[in-house]
């Protein structure tokens, strides 16, 4: 026993010292220093007990608090008293008796076998707690003899139940994990007990926190809560589980607005500052995660200032808790939602609580004590209840009475601890190799039965299913309950859903088909948003220093569309596509092109056809009139081609309308060059004419033998085939193609024919270009040769305009967005076609249908204007 005791008052010492205010320690200092094997303190005796062959101990808190004593250090320190009786403890203690009875009782668990029991109570001091462990760890005697010998008796219990909350748990199973005492807790819930390294010998039939603050976190995102307040209880309880539901809200993009501990210890000053964060606060969802202790002493305070129209979402701790309800006078909690332990049943466990009688229960000084307080009464023989009005005898019944003990509201936690003691006696059941009897000479190991317990898996008496996982720890399955206000200020706990772990994340959470009623009665969800959902159409953009659920709406830029709610960015579309005006959805853009249905493409194509039937007639005419003078005067059949090539001219600029395509963008460029120098070239050899004519005639000039009709084909043919060869390898090299433009125009697609190559197209243009300079020269120098018809100057004005026209072209051509250069680009040929056609054939034709008196050669050759000169 000495190594045993060495080690819990290192435990001790070491381990429990941080968790217990100055005040406990000045009230109960923690006397367990080991010298010499002996004892020295106070011995702690049980509350209640109960003798047995094997001793079960339990921990409970059988009164909330303790007188405060100012300790003067100039004599030993007084026990600490306590005082308020915790009514819900004794439910627990008593469920744990029920259990032990049922087992002594039961031919099929441990026969032959009685379990006994030691009760303490801690007090609602963690100190207390702790020394209650290592009273049932060491036992209570006073002095021990002196031995060199080892150590090596059994521990007084072979298991321990309890405690309720997280924070004294976490001492004890401290102080006696390394003795390998097995704890079984039935309602301590933080998930920091589930870290066997730290409480190796801790086992719980409640679930891990870590599940509840995962669910709760889900279920407050299932009612799109993205900005809530938080109030938990500042222990081990309330802390923890706050953290694992901050990160798993963070995951699931909750914001909290503010998240403030709470003790039912906190001053005043303290209480108000909360309140004062609540009253300033924007969200109207409130995440309480906080013990019914807790809770019960924050009601009232809550009350004072009148905080309703908050929506509360709770823990398991308080929300099916029928004494937080009746403490809730102001309604403030009406309609809050949370998590509960699904509900159980025990067969007899309520008639067991029922029928218990004070004189009939060893450790009847606490039972007495608790029916003076029940019935407000001063038993007899008793002096512990003085003031009160009047005897009771200790056989009163129950069956009437109304109260926290008589509620048995609670039942899913007194199964717990049912469970918790079964837990045990299976385990000690396989030990001890109990059949019809049990091996009674088997020595029981402290580890031998936590590692015993750890395999469990039985079921109750209602079917319950009972085993652990690694960590101690339950499958967690938890149902959702509203809070529904009936007539007579009544609170039904009305199950609303369920929340199942053990199933596959994404079912977990499912709902019954029940109406919910919110804060205030109201039938409508609650809305608790820092900033309203972002529409369709539209991105969020963060407000700086706030958090991530504080943001405004920003619409999504030119090209960009988002068609979820809430999008943190928008998402160009597809080059061929276009957000529509609210942006929230891409439909294809609107192809553009020069159409023949559009009125810019209707007149181009009447002026290109009107073009057409010009040249036809003037063709016309100058057949009908061929073999007049002014028809046959610079070479006719010149004039004939060259009607013909501006009847191609204008021709092809109908291949630059409609919608592109291969053939159409191949055969555009090439025709329009093509027919452009066949017609330049006429011009350029009629020009040449003229110029050779008037040069033939000087004396001993013989310049028309070389160039005569043989050579004037020749050369027109020469010039078309320079243009013929730069258009074929125009072609082959880099052809011209279809081309979708995205970028000229941001909402619609350009279709044009891209050049494929700019040289080639340069070559034809630069070629065309040259042609017309040299021809405008060769015109230049004609212009003033004698002739009552001279051609050229005809054909120098015409070749001006072209050359205005097409210079003109290029900034024209280069800086017009998409169909309008075709546009440009037609321009330019229809009028460079019309110039030539009104400035070199309109005269002839005037003279020929108006004037025929001077269609005579004579007139031609101006004869007769020199003959009629003085």
């Amino acid at each position: 026993m000495s190594f045993l005791r060495r080690v819990a008052g290192r435990s001790l010492r070491d381990r429990v010292r941080s968790s217990v205010t100055r005040e406990e320690l000045g009230v109960e200092p923690l006397l367990l220093h080991i010298e010499r094997n002996q004892l020295r303190g106070d011995p702690e005796n049980p509350s209640l007990f109960q003798d047995g062959d094997i001793i079960l101990g339990g921990i409970f808190s059988f009164h909330t608090s303790w007188k405060v004593s100012q300790d003067t250090y100039t004599h030993k320190p007084r026990p600490l008293q306590c005082n308020s009786l915790n009514f819900r403890e004794f439910q627990f203690a008593q469920t744990m008796l029920f259990a032990i009875e049922e087992i002594n009782n039961s031919t099929d668990l441990l026969p032959g076998i009685s379990l006994g029991y030691k009760l303490y109570d801690s007090c609602g001091s963690i100190a207390r707690s702790t020394r209650a462990a290592l009273a049932l760890a060491n036992g209570n005697e006073i002095a021990y003899t002196p031995s060199e010998a080892p150590c090596v008796s059994p521990a007084q219990v072979q298991a321990i139940v309890g405690e309720t909350s997280s924070s004294p748990s976490t001492a004890i199973a401290t102080v006696i994990g390394p003795l390998n005492i097995p704890m079984i807790s039935h309602f301590a819930t933080c998930a920091c007990l589930s870290d066997k390294t730290k409480y190796p010998s801790f086992l719980r039939t409640i679930p891990s926190d870590y599940h509840q603050s995962r669910a709760l976190a889900h279920l407050v995102k299932h009612f799109g809560w993205t900005w809530v307040g938080a109030i938990r209880t500042n222990d081990d309880y309330g802390n923890n589980g706050m953290a694992t539901f901050t990160e798993t809200a963070q995951q699931l993009g909750i914001c909290l607005e503010y998240s403030v501990p709470f003790y039912r210890t906190d001053s005043e000053d303290k209480i108000e500052k909360i309140i004062g964060i609540i009253k300033s606060s924007t969200s109207k969802v409130i995440v309480a995660f906080l013990s019914h202790k807790d809770m019960d002493v924050l009601i009232p305070e809550l009350s004072q200032y009148n905080l309703t129209g908050y929506q509360w979402v709770g823990s398991e701790s308080w929300i099916v808790d029928s004494q937080t309800a009746a403490i809730d006078k102001q309604h403030i909690l009406d309609g809050a939602i949370g998590l509960s332990i699904p509900k159980a049943h025990v067969t007899g466990l309520k008639e067991f609580m029922l029928d218990v009688k004070p004189l009939n229960v060893s450790g009847s000084e606490m039972f007495t004590e608790f029916w003076e307080t029940l019935f407000n009464c001063r038993l007899k023989q008793s002096e512990s209840s003085a003031g009160a009005d009047r005897e009771c005898t200790g056989h009163e019944d129950l069956t009437g009475v109304q109260n926290s003990f008589t509620d048995m509201s609670l039942m899913p936690i007194f199964n717990n601890v049912y469970k918790g003691v079964y837990a045990v006696a299976h385990a000690l059941h396989k030990i001890l190799s109990c059949k019809k009897t049990c091996n009674n000479t088997v020595k029981l190991e402290p580890f031998t039965i936590l590692q015993q317990i750890r395999k469990t898996n039985f079921k109750t008496k209602e079917g319950d299913e009972v085993y652990f996982n690694v960590n101690g720890d339950p499958p967690a399955k938890y149902e959702i309950v509203n809070w529904q206000p009936r007539e007579n200020n009544i609170v039904d706990f009305v199950q609303v859903g369920l929340y199942d772990t053990t199933v596959p994340a994404g079912k977990q959470l499912n709902w019954q088909n029940k109406s919910l009623i919110w804060a205030q009665n109201s039938l409508e969800v609650p809305v608790s948003v820092c900033s309203e959902k972002c529409p369709p159409g539209t991105r969020k953009v963060l407000q700086k220093g706030k958090p991530v659920c504080c943001y405004d709406c920003v619409q999504c830029a030119e090209g960009e569309i988002s068609n979820n709610t809430d999008s943190i960015n928008c998402v160009r579309c597809h080059p061929e596509f276009w957000p529509n005006e609210r942006r929230d959805a891409c439909i294809k853009k609107e192809a553009v092109f020069l159409s023949y249905e559009e009125i810019m493409g209707a007149l181009l194509t009447a002026a290109s056809l009107f073009g057409t039937c010009m040249t036809a007639v003037v063709a016309f005419i100058f057949f009908r009139y061929r073999k007049t003078p002014i028809v046959r005067a610079n070479n006719s059949e010149l004039s004939f081609l060259l009607l013909f090539s501006l009847t191609l001219c204008f021709l092809c600029s109908l291949t630059f309308i409609g919608r592109p395509s291969e053939w159409s963008c191949m055969l555009r460029h090439t025709a329009f060059g093509i027919t452009f120098v066949l017609c330049i070239s006429c011009v350029l050899g009629k020009t040449m004419v003229v110029l050779m004519a008037f040069r033939s005639t000087l004396p001993g000039s013989n310049v028309m033998k070389w160039f005569g009709p043989a050579q004037q084909r020749l050369s027109v043919l020469g010039f078309t085939l320079i243009q013929v060869i730069i258009c074929v390898l125009w072609l082959t090299i880099s052809p011209p193609f279809p081309f979708k433009n995205f970028k000229e125009l941001k909402d619609k697609i350009i279709l044009e024919c891209a050049l494929g190559s700019p040289v080639g197209f340069w070559a034809v243009l630069g070629y065309i270009g040259l042609l017309a300079i040299l021809c405008f020269i060769f015109a230049f120098l004609a212009r003033k040769l004698p002739d009552n018809f001279n051609e050229a100057k005809f054909i120098t004005f015409s070749m001006l305009i072209f050359c205005a026209v097409w210079i003109t072209f290029i900034p024209a051509y280069v800086s017009s967005p998409g169909k309008f250069s075709v546009a440009v680009e037609i321009f330019a040929i229809l009028a460079s076609s019309y110039g030539l056609l009104i400035c070199i054939f309109f005269p002839k034709c005037y003279v020929i249908l108006l004037k025929p008196e001077k269609n005579t050669k004579k007139n031609v050759m101006g004869k007769g204007a020199r003959a009629a000169s003085p």
